[in-house]
């Protein structure tokens, strides 16, 4: 899906390893919310969150964060019933 978005092999791959320097800022930090987020319950540090107010609109945080929590439920739901993924 994110190829047919735009997403070059080079932010796929660039993803894949944790390597954010090559997107623009306001993006590297929406991926820094949603690795935090993922990994520690939905917290999100206070100078995340700044930075990421810096980039990006109150309404564009909710998005943001909104997105991540369905697919973080997404994920869960499917584990919790062993459903396996799909291509």
């Amino acid at each position: 899906m994110a190829r047919r978005l735009g997403a070059t092999t080079e932010h796929i791959d660039a993803l894949a390893h944790g390597d954010l320097k090559s997107f623009e800022p306001g993006w590297a930090v929406a991926f820094r919310v949603a690795e935090l987020s993922t990994t520690d319950r939905g917290r999100i540090p206070p100078e995340t969150y700044a930075d990421l107010t810096s980039h990006w609109s109150a309404g564009e945080i909710i998005e943001i964060i909104a997105v991540i929590g369905l697919f973080n439920y997404f994920n869960r739901f499917a584990i919790g019933l062993d459903i396996p993924p799909t291509k």
